[in-house]
């Protein structure tokens, strides 16, 4: 099992929380964590980032260590050539080099392995020239899934091409996802997006709403590629989308990679934010709405506090609705609070059908989700819930 030793950059509020996710990090990738070097950072070496006194007291600590050193940030391509030469030649990766690596392994469709091979290329790219004697003697390991060393083998122009074939075919997996939206428009499927923090229960909540059995495991990033079950509140079908999770400091280019998957979020009828109670939850909901906003967001939505059962005596935010997703607990006030915050496109409306008119009520029966119908000796008296833009099309029906 590979190992994996953090350097860690000490500078901004959220250093710690950064630390603590980067060794998450490396246990969903698989790895083990080796430890950590922390160092003060009050102006950013240029060449190395974290200056040469402390990279060569890194070095003689780690010289009988085989290790893999993870800077804890970006880095640029000559940054992490020069920091790899400063400790004798190893292999160095930064965050994004490592949450790639997770998106390697977690993806499945064919879209998302598409992305996710789209966005190793286009960072590997810039930091082929000069990497070559780094590189050949990595054999394997993080960093190196996905087109890893066989793409960098290749020369510039091919993976050139090959950054183009990839758009163009997300290109076309998009124009389909826009026909299949604008589908369940016209169908009037409502969908709901889970949208959140990674590991907050996204998945286990996807699964308590609609009883399904998705993927669900402790580890950032387990779900990558979306996943749509159907629901339904009140007799009103429901589409709820699961979506990838973010984290704090996700580089914005891994964001736009993703951005067609998460087009079920920023073209939902309502986002649930997913937060996790026991966690840094006022962190957690503002890094996806920043997240979502710097993307266009503009859909209504709920905060969700998850794993409430982990935090009893925790303070919420009010306008929160606590849950718990494995217990089940706050699950009925929460679709109670998705039915009211789409309710303006609904009426609730009693409905009188006389039996002579049967045949034009059933041309129509189709635009309407009947709740209880009750036979009497003249016709059929309906509770119905009726979307709002189908009201007149029912008027006549309307009971006395």
């Amino acid at each position: 099992m590979e190992e994996i030793f953090i350097i860690q950059p000490v500078f901004g509020a959220d250093w710690e929380v950064l630390h603590a996710e980067a060794v998450s990090l490396i246990d969903s990738a698989g790895a083990r964590y080796a430890g950590s070097i922390f160092q003060n950072i009050r102006e950013i070496d240029p060449a190395t980032f974290v200056g040469s006194g402390k990279l060569a007291e890194l070095n003689e600590s780690l010289e009988d260590k085989d290790v893999t050193v993870l800077f804890n940030g970006e880095l640029s391509p000559s940054q992490t050539l020069n920091i790899s030469k400063a400790l004798g030649g190893r292999k160095v990766i930064d965050r994004t080099t490592l949450i790639l690596d997770i998106f390697a392994l977690r993806a499945e469709s064919s879209e998302g392995k598409i992305q996710v091979e789209l966005a190793q290329l286009k960072y590997l790219y810039p930091r082929l020239k000069g990497k070559g004697e780094a590189l050949s003697r990595l054999g394997g390991g993080i960093g190196t899934r996905g087109p890893g060393e066989t793409q960098l083998e290749t020369d510039r122009r091919h993976i050139r091409t090959r950054i183009h074939a990839l758009e163009e075919r997300l290109k076309d997996i998009e124009q389909r996802r826009t026909l299949l939206a604008e589908r369940r428009k016209k169908e009037r499927t409502i969908t709901v997006a889970l949208v959140g923090y990674t590991n907050t229960g996204k998945s286990t909540l996807l699964n308590a709403l609609t009883g399904s059995d998705v993927l669900v495991k402790d580890a950032l990033f387990a779900t990558l590629d979306p996943t749509s079950r159907a629901m339904e509140i009140e007799g009103v079908p429901f589409l709820l989308v699961d979506t990838v999770g973010f984290l704090q400091s996700l580089p914005h280019h891994l964001i736009d990679a993703f951005k067609s998957t998460l087009e079920s979020a920023l073209s939902c009828d309502l986002a649930l934010i997913v937060c996790d109670a026991s966690d840094e939850f006022e962190m957690q909901r503002k890094t996806t709405l920043d997240t979502l906003n710097g993307l266009g967001f503009s859909s209504p939505y709920l905060v969700v506090m998850n794993k409430c059962d982990l935090a009893p005596d925790v303070r919420l935010p009010k306008d929160s609705i606590a849950i718990s997703a494995a217990t089940g607990e706050g699950l009925d006030r929460l679709k109670s609070c998705i039915f009211h915050a789409v309710k303006n496109r609904f009426l609730r409306m009693e409905l009188f059908v006389p039996y002579a008119d049967m045949a034009a009520y059933g041309a129509v029966r189709n635009l309407l989700y009947e709740r209880a119908v009750f036979y009497t000796d003249e016709g059929a008296r309906i509770l119905a819930i009726v979307p709002a833009v189908y009201a007149e099309t029912f008027a006549k029906f309307l009971a006395k």
